[in-house]
């Protein structure tokens, strides 16, 4: 650190009782009073250097032994007016980046300058700022930082611009150019030897050695020096990315919104104006880094932006903020993870325990990013696709639909993926409606999901936790599953989930039956109805149980497979009762996602041999089920059949 003494005669200030003096030969003439401060002076030592003092007092009308003068709006404390007198006396003052914005502002009030006598304090001051702070980094942020102690007198001045323009050419500026001295956020680290230092430059050289140093201003400078620095167009956005993240940790407190919920509950009365104070400090913090971010997608990650998004929903900032780092998280949504998106409410009475309507928000931008796949078929297959009926046809196009954006839309799968898991987590809150769980379920599109096991997963950990759900709503929850994408597994976990509705059930044991009868090779032909059924399953013959994301959290509760269901007491009387008050069962118009009526999908059933009723059990867990369908459609459940003997 540079510094610059002023002076060579020694101190002779003392104190008597609660007024200071300087020891002379000379008796006392002048009384000046500075912050409840007396101090016993000369005139003529302080009226040749400092303007201001001596007009003062031609203008007082007090004419007796000791004239006093009261400085009410000193810029500065004792010591800074203490300082000042010094240096006209002639006695050793020293200067630093520490004291030099206060005694600089204490001179221009005094009026310190070349016209009360050539080389006063104010051009004695200039020298050594130009000189030797503004080519310091370390002397310029500190410089830098004691400015907001005299915000007014610097602006006007123009230290505060002159600080922030030396800081920003030195980041812009190689840093085996510029003169570091000691970095006074790593001194621990800078101890060393100066070869071990001029290692560590160089290490740095292709970082931001100078995020760290910055990061200890306050946000006003801050804001103005990363303005500054951006303006230069030489720093990688990535660098901009990670300074605003170093300051990010550095000044935003880790708040959960636990601890949010409780200090809303016990902070009393008389505390709730310095909590809101505070609350407002770190919204402008946040409000100000989220307007520095750069444009360039992957400057900062995804986890740092859903970071912000959540303390922005608990310091309650602005919504265009928030927009803002949703369309930013929406660009990169791939990146993110379950717990990322995990985002707390920031009403926690009688409300959902995360915001699911932000993370809506980010998925819609995350659709507007224009990664939709191709929406015609390639021209080679047109010829084949036409000779298949309508329903073969939407079934088909679906599939190639999804087959050709694997490759080019691999972000879409990884965050079906990625919402399936956040979907079986938001599922346990027990004020979740089910109407916000089926549109973010339906916000993916379905080529995204190769299976639909994880969504699965979701709905039955939703039906455990919401066990009040009325029929009608079962049904809604249970319509954006594809029983076709399950996996052997999930379909025995579902067959005997008394949770679902019946018609899910049955979907799931025709097409169980389906499967067996062509893996057992006991129909050589299937009619075209049931080809355009099972068409997915045709391009995609081996399907196993997918492999869970490794940010999917485990269930305690519920295990994949039919030993982790409890074993179902629900005998065939019950089935009857369900499929009894089912009446609209078989007399719904209503389309599946395949297209194809139920009516249709169980006469079609029908037309197979039934599967052998061993296999049934084995299945089924000794339950025999099989249709028979009469000509208006009625479905009959028949009676169990007890395992044969061994």
């Amino acid at each position: 650190m540079k510094y610059m003494k002023l002076g060579s005669r020694p101190d002779t200030f003392y104190t008597t009782e609660t007024i200071r003096s300087v020891s002379s030969e000379v008796s006392s003439d002048l009384i000046i009073q500075v912050k409840g401060y007396r101090y016993l002076l000369h005139k003529f030592p302080l009226f040749s250097k400092c303007s201001r003092l001596q007009r003062l007092c031609s203008e007082s009308l007090d004419c007796s032994q000791y004239q006093t003068l009261q400085l009410s709006d000193f810029p500065g404390g004792v010591e800074v007016f203490e300082t000042c007198a010094k240096f006209c006396y002639g006695i050793t003052i020293t200067l630093s980046a520490f004291n030099f914005v206060s005694v600089r502002c204490a001179a221009e009030y005094l009026q310190m300058t070349e016209d009360a006598e050539k080389g006063n304090l104010i051009y004695k001051l200039e020298v050594f700022f130009t000189s030797c702070i503004l080519r310091g980094w370390k002397d310029s942020i500190i410089t830098l930082q004691s400015t907001k102690s005299f915000p007014l007198w610097s602006e006007d001045l123009a230290i505060t611009s002159r600080c922030i323009d030396a800081i920003a050419s030195k980041v812009l500026t190689h840093p085996s150019k510029v003169c570091l001295s000691r970095n006074h956020s790593r001194a621990g680290r800078d101890d060393s030897s100066c070869n071990g230092a001029e290692s560590q430059r160089h290490k740095l050289a292709s970082k931001g050695w100078w995020a760290e140093d910055i990061a200890e201003l306050g946000i006003d400078l801050y804001w103005r020096t990363m303005v500054a620095i951006k303006s230069g167009g030489r720093i990688p956005s990535n660098l901009i990315g990670e300074a605003l993240e170093i300051y990010a940790f550095r000044w935003l407190p880790t708040m959960s919104k636990d601890g949010i919920a409780s200090n809303k509950q016990a902070t009393p009365d008389n505390c709730s104006d310095a909590m809101g104070e505070i609350s407002s400090k770190h919204r402008l913090l946040l409000e100000s880094i989220v307007s520095l971010l750069p444009m360039e997608r992957g400057s900062v990650s995804c986890s740092f932006l859903l970071k912000l998004l959540k303390a922005a929903n608990i310091l309650g900032a602005s919504s265009s903020s928030k927009m803002e780092l949703a369309r930013r998280v929406g660009i990169q949504l791939d990146e993110a993870t379950i717990h990322d998106l995990l985002i707390p409410s920031r009403s926690y009475i009688n409300e959902t325990l995360y915001d699911v309507d932000i993370v809506l928000a980010i998925l819609e931008q995350f659709r507007l990013q224009g990664q939709s796949p191709p929406t015609s078929p390639p021209r080679a297959k047109l010829v084949f696709e036409r000779r298949r009926s309508r329903s073969a046809e939407n079934v088909v196009f679906e599939f190639q639909e999804s087959r050709s954006s694997s490759a080019s839309h691999s972000s879409k799968l990884k965050v079906a993926k990625l919402v399936d898991g956040y979907l079986q987590e938001v599922a346990r809150d027990v004020n979740l409606p089910v109407s916000k769980l089926i549109t973010l379920a339906e916000a993916i599109p379905d080529f995204a999901r190769r299976d639909h096991d994880d969504l699965y997963r979701a709905i039955d950990i939703y039906l455990m936790v919401h066990p009040n759900l009325n029929k009608s709503e079962r049904k809604r929850l249970c319509r954006v599953l594809d029983c076709k994408k399950l996996s052997m597994e999930a379909c025995m976990h579902a067959v005997q989930n008394e949770l679902l509705p019946l018609r899910v059930v049955v979907q799931i044991l025709f097409l169980e039956q389906v499967r067996a009868a062509m893996a057992g090779g006991q129909v050589s032909k299937l009619p075209n109805n049931i080809k355009a059924l099972l068409a997915t399953q045709e391009h995609e013959p081996s399907r196993h149980a997918p492999d869970l994301d490794s940010n999917t959290t485990g269930l305690v509760d519920d295990e994949w497979s039919v030993s982790g269901l409890k074993s179902p007491k629900t005998k065939l009387s019950t089935l009857r009762m369900k499929l009894a008050e089912d009446d609209n069962f078989m007399g719904e118009n209503d389309v599946q996602q395949d297209g194809i009526g139920k009516s249709f999908k169980l006469k079609a059933f029908c037309s197979l041999p039934s599967r052998p009723k061993r296999m049934q059990q084995n299945r089924l867990g000794g339950l025999t089920k099989s249709c028979i369908v009469d000509g208006f459609g009625a479905l009959e459940m028949m009676s169990p059949v007890e395992p044969a003997p061994k």
